[in-house]
């Protein structure tokens, strides 16, 4: 069963400014092993964070590294989940999250799929 779908796009130089112009956004946003990867790959990461939480009804309280975009050896992206992120997503009986990026053209996106 579906438990919740999100989606979003982020416009990359735009989220490359955000970054440069606000200091210690970057470690608030992401892991350092996400912290290390190149622009475009940031702005799909953050587009992933933000349809998470999309997914999981935008609820207050969310903090942005309790959810991890990692690879695998494939790399197929993964969403590990943990602490405020993982406490809601056991209140909504999620089982399984489902996560798609993409970046093209200045632009990226993701989308969550959670089922429970």
């Amino acid at each position: 069963m579906i438990v919740g779908v999100g989606i979003d796009v982020v416009d990359v130089e735009r989220f490359g400014e955000s970054l440069t112009r606000t200091p210690g956004l970057s470690s608030r946003l992401f892991t350092p092993a996400e912290a290390s990867r190149p622009l475009a790959s940031l702005a799909a990461r953050f587009a992933a964070k933000e349809a998470l939480a999309k997914a999981l009804g935008a609820p207050a309280g969310l903090h942005w590294q309790d959810a991890e975009i990692v690879s695998e050896s494939s790399g197929r992206p993964l969403l590990e989940i943990r602490g405020s992120v993982l406490a809601r997503a056991e209140e909504l009986g999620v089982t399984s999250v489902h996560v798609s990026l993409s970046h093209d053209a200045g632009i990226a996106s993701a989308v969550v799929v959670l089922e429970g």
